[in-house]
């Protein structure tokens, strides 16, 4: 195995530092939530998660989270993903491939609109209004 210089540890650092930048929620405005329960992984979400870090990154996107969870209960569904957007409502996305990733970043997460032929939840209008009660 050969050896690591201080520049390569500093390049790999720096590398991961990205990577997780994409995780953190301080200072964003969307977060994306991958099903990567067993049910998930199963369906493909391995390759969404790909697919949306690598359609965010050719967009430019920055201010956006990106994570997973475990099951979120819609295993008919799988892979399934939440959007959570400051001005839009919170919807949960189903049958998730790579191609419909790359279409909710363009769509959803850039353009502001929803992607429906894909949404299997998201609140109801009324509730957001008056805040559940």
């Amino acid at each position: 195995m050969a050896k690591l210089t201080l520049m390569d540890l500093r390049k790999l650092r720096d590398g991961k530092k990205i990577a997780m930048s994409k995780r953190s929620a301080e200072g964003k405005r969307a977060e994306v939530v991958i099903g990567m329960g067993t049910c998930g992984i199963a369906a493909g979400a391995k390759a969404v998660f790909d697919a949306f870090l690598d359609e965010m990154e050719k967009a430019g996107i920055t201010d956006v989270t990106i994570k997973q969870t475990g099951c979120m209960g819609l295993c008919f569904s799988e892979p399934t993903v939440e959007v959570i957007c400051d001005d839009m409502p919170h919807v949960v996305y189903g049958n998730v491939d790579d191609k419909t990733a790359r279409r909710i970043v363009r769509d959803h997460l850039e353009g502001k609109a929803l992607v429906n032929d894909h949404i299997f939840d998201k609140p109801s209008t009324d509730i957001i209004k008056t805040a559940g009660k």
